[in-house]
């Protein structure tokens, strides 16, 4: 090698290390900010995963998105400019840090692009690659739950989900609630239903039982039979008659053996429990809450809600919008059981006879909301059978001032009701019910000293996501669902 050669090598080094060393100070820009500027001539670095790639002899378009909006931002190769077999190797999911320079858009459908300089590939994608870009079905994708969160409809569902928890704390906060954290262990079963996910730390093979057979805890960690929770309301009411009104937000499980598309095995829950509330004031507090929730919604996740609108539910923003514009029918059971009665005696055909005293199936309330009101509607006074212990018994004997928001395409999306506060009603129905309560002592204390009136609600946070979204099975707006038999990623 003579001095000439080795000296232009040397510079080829040189600027080659000082390219790397420019890429790699340059800030990382999001592609949602990408999309917003107007700094045109500037050069810029984005990073993400490739939605699509368009190859010809004269120009490569790439659709690169990094999961901070619905959109993509194009990239424009030169294919001299680039190594051929590195922009060959570029297929749908693979990674890539790109640099180069913003300018204005010449096709439709977006405002700026990115004329390529740089392309550093992070991670190939080979073809077996599950999420490639063609039709997949969502059971397809529950298959591969920890891939379809890269896809546009779920990055879609994903941001609201985001979107829909900000927007719950920020209502309860302004509103002057406090976030009270309960226990995810519990020896309690709020809903009396026994469908409860044991805890324990014996060993199963050799489970240690007394003299009556039975499996003896004494040397289990809690000391005693212990599941996870199926809801935090009997601790948030602790905590209403200590604080004024809180609310919970987390984690709450059932072991249900159901696989309908409105049912999760692990799901979340919100539940303000307020003290001082009567029926009236707790149906105006439901309703103003949800209607929250939808308005921030439409106001912060408008290209989410775009996309889902035209891909999912084209009627998904005209149903948002109605329940913003229309107040909330406030209906009785008894009333509701009439007009369901009348529709059967008419003709309509329900898969389950209507009747005073049942509890009301998905399509009784979805008849009431989608055909008869056409709008969301309010149940109260249910039967007491059919509902919770610790609800208020009415005047007549027959009836609690339970609540059920009934919405469209979903059925019950909130339960709620007044609390009952008399320690010796409280008692008396727990032991009409058979309810063993030895382990309850401590919720029966807040009867027993200092009771007050009071009352909450539960919302279903998956609940409020499948509406919000359009989507149809609950398994497809959490991000790992846990459902019998399943319980991968």
């Amino acid at each position: 090698m003579n001095d000439k050669t080795s000296v232009l090598t040397c510079e080829l080094v040189n600027l080659s290390t000082r390219k790397l060393k420019k890429i790699q100070t340059m800030k990382r820009t999001k592609v949602v900010d990408v999309l917003k500027s107007t700094d045109f001539g500037k050069e810029v670095v984005v990073k993400g995963w490739v939605r699509t790639h368009r190859s010809s002899k004269a120009v490569d378009f790439i659709a690169l998105n990094d999961g901070s909006t619905i959109k993509n931002i194009q990239i424009v190769v030169d294919p001299s400019k680039i190594n051929a077999d590195t922009l060959k190797s570029i297929t749908t999911g693979a990674c890539l840090c790109v640099t180069g320079t913003l300018v204005e858009s010449q096709g439709k459908g977006q405002s700026v692009e990115i004329q390529c300089q740089d392309i550093e590939v992070y991670g190939l994608c080979g073809s077996d690659y599950p999420m490639q870009k063609k039709g997949q079905s969502f059971e397809y994708m529950r298959q591969h739950a920890h891939m379809r969160l890269r896809t546009n409809t779920f990055g879609a569902v994903m941001r609201i989900r985001h979107n829909m928890a900000f927007a719950i704390h920020q209502y309860f906060h302004e509103h002057g609630f406090f976030y009270f954290h309960t226990p995810l262990i519990t020896a309690s079963d709020a809903e009396g239903a026994g469908e409860m996910f044991q805890v324990t730390t014996q060993n199963l093979n050799d489970l240690k039982k007394g003299e009556d057979g039975k499996v003896s805890y004494e040397d289990d960690f809690f000391g005693k039979m212990t599941s996870l929770t199926v809801s935090g309301q009997l601790e948030g009411e602790l905590g209403a008659t200590a604080l004024g009104q809180i609310y919970t937000f987390g984690p709450t499980f059932r072991a249900e053996n159901s696989n309908t598309p409105r049912h999760l095995a692990e799901f979340w829950m919100i539940e303000p429990e307020i003290a001082f509330i009567a029926l009236p004031d707790l149906m105006d507090l439901e309703e103003d809450f949800i209607k929250y929730c939808v308005r921030w919604a439409l106001d912060n996740c408008k290209d989410d809600l775009d996309f889902l609108n035209s891909m999912i539910d084209k009627t998904l923003l005209e149903r948002l919008q109605g329940v913003l514009k229309n107040d909330f029918v406030r209906l009785t059971y008894t009333d509701g059981i009439k007009i369901l009665e009348e529709a059967a005696a008419n003709g309509h055909k329900f898969e389950f006879p209507v009747s005073w005293g049942m509890d009301l199936a998905s399509e009784h309330e979805r008849f009431l909301v989608e055909h008869h009101f056409k709008k969301p509607v309010i149940m109260y006074d249910y039967p007491k059978e059919i509902k919770a212990f610790y609800m208020k018994i009415n005047e007549d004997g027959k009836t609690v001032q339970g609540t059920d928001v009934l919405f469209p395409q979903i059925g019950e999306i909130i339960g709620g009701s007044v609390r009952e506060e008399s320690l010796e009603k409280l008692t008396s129905e727990i032991e009409r019910r058979h309810i063993p309560m030895k382990d309850m002592w401590w919720y029966l204390d807040t009867r027993k000293y200092g009771t007050c009136p009071h009352g909450g609600f539960g919302l279903g946070f998956e609940r409020l996501i499948l509406f919000v979204t359009g989507m149809q099975n609950i398994r497809d707006v959490i991000p790992f669902p846990r459902t019998p038999k399943n319980a991968e990623f």
